[in-house]
């Protein structure tokens, strides 16, 4: 039988490595989730149908809302990201956002929609 002075570490160990192992579950699953998306993400942004907008985010440009439910998950997951970057750098969830929207305009392809950091929209 376990000594109580071994067996309380060797508890939380196990409930430390249990909530480590969910959290790694969950980025991998929103990271396989994201990839998965791509195709029809750039689908869209060749249509002209969305773009990127200043906070790191997909908005839909014009009346049409295509594959509504595929943009509003991508954004939800990179909400997701966007928090977990910015506790892990001590920053707020929206500065990561604006961070990653300037990274996502500098690799965009040309034809896409961009939203310049005063809100208005240009085609690169």
């Amino acid at each position: 039988m376990l000594k109580k002075a071994t067996t309380i570490p060797f508890i939380l160990l196990l409930v430390t490595t249990f909530f480590l192992s969910v959290s790694v579950v969950q980025s991998a699953s929103i990271k396989d989730r994201m990839a998965a998306r791509i195709p029809t993400i750039n689908a869209l942004k060749n249509k002209g149908a969305i773009g990127e907008n200043n906070k790191g985010f997909l908005e839909f440009r014009g009346g049409g809302k295509p594959q509504k439910d595929t943009v509003n998950a991508e954004n939800k997951d990179r909400g997701k990201v966007y928090q977990a970057i910015g506790k892990k750098q001590g920053a707020s969830a929206t500065l990561v956002g604006q961070r990653r929207a300037k990274t996502i305009a500098a690799k965009s392809k040309s034809g896409h929609w961009l939203q310049k950091s005063n809100g208005s929209w240009y085609k690169k």
